[in-house]
């Protein structure tokens, strides 16, 4: 399959010859959406670059689950506006969950000159041209259908090894912490034929590993409109990807504990490729705070889920996501916590303190009422916690051998590589004539936390 088999349409406003510089913070769906816009964009004429000094058009697509993400693209739009006044006629954008949260007040920086929602990137060149023509432009419509399912994203990765598919977007629970309903709308899944196909494409091209996103995957749910009684849910699509080619990995995030059934597990259990690894979230190991959270699943459930995992999937490795200080934990609902980390025992773990995101039902009902000091405190408790955990289980680890898919070269030394396990550990080895896309066995020699190190072995 090609990219021709995604229906797309040449924009009416084409900028032929000029640049675009993109820069991506957030979440994995915020990378596929930057892949996106520029698959959008080279229709329209531009080229991409890798660095703003060369671009005509700067885009910044942005994260608001946390108020330090906010303020690192704030910083940012201070660099870009510098470079604005070196250099006339460069147009800056910013895209993406801030551009929905904030809308016109973003317009008030004098760095921008349009803001765009997550829904709006098809109107990206006609938002553009008509910078040049009229000034600063906006546009933050949420849509109840667009899922971009006919653009094929323009990979912006180096090495070509591993690729994302976002099969749905927006996200309907509501959680009462949580931006994302707001500035992304409500859920809405892709055609799973559109799957299908953009993951042959991403096969076809040599990419060794497809990642299936959705705020909550367990919840995809696609219902073909020519027979209402043809429905696909996620096992059956993890399925179909899964059979494509089965020495290409597929993963997939994020689960929610009250959507996961068994038959997502049972479905990797049939299929060696699918990734031993499940990021679960569970934000609180209290009772009192997951009700007010409006997590809709009590910790005897969450703790039912895990033990079917390890049941069904015994080398399956499994993280998760936690807050500390949410409004009116106590240090009850802290042990809570705790103790939930040293029963199941995580592989890893997304740790942060409390942010309140304006708009939320928390925001509104609920005071942010855990002194700061409290929140770093047991925030620290629960990171200390997780590392030793996280360095037992990988010290579990050494003296065994694992079929690593090579990503690409190591951040601290140009003749090692680094790659990961089905089981989503990074490990690091000697390059020994290896390059990234290669699988090779890696036997672990030592390990950190964060880390396994190891040589290659042969078969």
């Amino acid at each position: 399959m090609s990219h021709a088999d995604f229906v797309s349409v040449k924009p009416v406003f084409r900028s032929e010859g000029l640049h675009v510089y993109i820069e991506t913070y957030g979440c994995q769906m915020n990378v596929g959406d930057s892949e996106v816009v520029l698959s959008i964009l080279q229709q329209a004429g531009y080229s991409l670059c890798q660095r703003m000094e060369e671009a005509d058009l700067i885009l910044i697509n942005t994260c608001s689950v946390r108020d330090n993400a906010e303020q690192r693209v704030l910083g940012r739009l201070d660099v870009f506006r510098q470079e604005k006044k070196r250099r006339g006629g460069v147009v800056v954008g910013v895209l993406g969950c801030m551009a929905e949260r904030l809308k016109e007040k973003l317009l008030e920086n004098p760095a921008v000159d349009l803001v765009a929602g997550p829904d709006a990137y098809r109107d990206l060149p006609r938002l553009v041209a008509a910078v040049t023509a009229s000034g600063k432009q906006i546009n933050t419509i949420l849509s109840h259908e667009e899922t971009y399912a006919d653009i094929a994203p323009v990979r912006m990765d180096r090495e070509g090894v591993s690729a994302f598919i976002s099969i749905m977007r927006g996200c309907n629970n509501v959680c009462s912490y949580c931006i994302v309903p707001f500035v992304r709308g409500a859920e809405r899944s892709r055609d799973p034929r559109t799957i299908v196909r953009e993951a042959e494409t991403l096969i076809a091209a040599g990419y060794k590993e497809i990642n299936l996103l959705g705020q909550n995957v367990d919840s995809y749910r696609w219902t073909n409109p020519e027979d209402v009684s043809a429905q696909t849910d996620f096992a059956a699509l993890l399925e179909r990807v899964a059979c494509i080619n089965p020495k290409v990995r597929v993963r997939f995030a994020t689960s929610h504990p009250k959507d996961m059934g068994d038959e997502v597990l049972e479905a990797m259990a049939r299929h060696a490729n699918i990734c031993r690894h499940i990021h679960l979230p569970v934000q609180s190991g209290s009772d009192v705070m997951l009700e007010k959270m409006n997590r809709k699943y009590t910790r005897a459930h969450y703790l039912e889920r895990v033990a079917r995992i390890r049941e069904i999937l015994p080398d399956c490795a499994i993280t998760t996501d936690v807050i500390a200080g949410f409004s009116g934990e106590t240090d009850e609902d802290h042990a809570a916590t705790i103790s939930l980390f040293k029963e199941v025992r995580y592989d890893g773990a997304f740790m942060f303190q409390y942010s309140e995101r304006p708009g939320t039902k928390a925001s509104r009902h609920y005071p942010d009422d855990v002194p700061t000091a409290v929140k770093t405190a047991r925030l620290n408790e629960i990171i200390a916690l997780q590392n030793g955990i996280s360095l037992e289980n990988n010290r579990k680890c050494v003296g065994r051998t694992f079929e690593v898919l090579i990503e690409g070269p190591s951040k601290r030394s140009a003749v090692e590589l680094v790659g990961r396990t089905s089981q989503n550990k990074t490990c690091v080895f000697p390059a020994a004539g290896h390059k990234a896309g290669e699988y090779v066995n890696v036997r672990v020699l030592s390990c950190t936390s964060a880390t396994l190190l190891g040589e290659v072995v042969s078969d």
